[in-house]
């Protein structure tokens, strides 16, 4: 496995200089921020198409001594607004074109259209009654996410790249048994960004979603985030809490810097479970953290994390 980072923490830096930072800290991979959600602070989005800038990008990513292990565009590119939409598509389109180039994953998530046709915002569905819900959910399946999943599949194939949908609540796509029924809908190129985080809270054991991913074999991409929930908080408010994150006191839940949500005991298992189902790719740090500034909880992941993921290859069983 290799150390690595979601690069969208340094969109205020040069990128010369966040790769350095990188560097200096001893990771070997970046995920590079290129549209939608994370911004393209780096104006990444269109370089495929530019030979020139895209033989800059090369250079400057291997004279520093990383690979580029994921191009992020979250977005919502099913959003009934059609302005937000299109801008989201395109910037989809853009980072698998990039990802082919670099060879790597694109990292996004499904997105959530409305609850019918006419809807103007998202509508993330939550429960099945009143039957309007049901009915939500089943057009917001059949009509919008898998036939746009379809395409995007196909089109992704053709390159020869995967994407990797990370499984976060606000979009439809919020769980493992999502991400392996939209996989077997629209195609083989779908298929996960674990992040731990978001399954925590939702009552999700990240442990047994590396085995059902794992036994699917859709583990594409992984982010290093914690999560703490509020024993307290979430006993009167429950875990669906809509608060500001910077009302840490109050909410039911927070995302942390990694050992600060859940120790060894978990991210010791965490890491070990996934190289039992055949992933050795990056562990992409993602800071989040309300509680530690922006070097601070980089800082920490990464000394953290350097001390528990495995770097070598599986040896022999020389004991017997």
């Amino acid at each position: 496995m290799k150390l690595g980072v979601m690069a969208a923490l340094f969109g205020g830096k040069k990128l010369d200089d966040a790769l350095a930072e990188c560097r200096k800290v001893g990771l070997e991979a970046i995920e590079l921020p290129a549209g939608a959600y994370p911004g393209d602070p780096w104006r990444l989005g269109g370089i495929a198409r530019d030979k020139k800038a895209l033989t800059g990008l090369k250079k400057k990513l291997a004279d520093h001594g990383l690979e580029a292990c994921g191009i992020a565009a979250h977005g919502n590119p099913v959003h009934p607004n059609k302005r937000i939409a299109a801008a989201h598509r395109k910037d989809l389109r853009n980072a698998i074109l990039l990802a082919a180039e670099l060879g790597t994953v694109v990292v996004g998530f499904s997105g959530c259209p409305g609850g019918c046709p006419t809807d103007k915002t998202p509508n993330f569905v939550t429960c099945p009654w009143p039957d309007e819900f049901a009915e939500a959910a089943r057009y917001q399946w059949d009509k919008v996410i898998i036939p746009f999943w379809a395409r995007e599949n196909d089109f992704a194939a053709k390159y020869g790249v995967k994407i990797a949908l990370e499984a976060h609540p606000g979009m439809v796509v919020h769980s493992p048994a999502d991400i392996v029924r939209l996989r077997k809908a629209a195609g083989r190129s779908i298929g996960a960004n674990l992040d731990p985080s978001h399954f925590f809270w939702q009552g999700i054991d990240p442990i047994e979603a590396v085995r059902y991913l794992g036994d699917h074999k859709c583990i594409f991409h992984v982010h290093a985030k914690d999560c703490a929930i509020d024993k307290r908080n979430a006993a009167i408010s429950g875990n669906l809490d809509i608060k500001s994150y910077s009302d840490v006191k109050n909410r039911a839940w927070v995302f942390r810097t990694v050992g600060y949500g859940h120790d060894d005991e978990f991210w010791k298992l965490f890491i070990s479970m996934l190289r039992l189902y055949d992933y050795d790719g990056v562990i992409s740090i993602e800071h989040e953290d309300s509680l530690m500034s922006l070097h601070e909880g980089f800082a920490k992941a990464v000394t953290y994390l350097k001390g528990i993921i495995l770097t070598e290859p599986v040896g022999q069983a020389w004991w017997f």
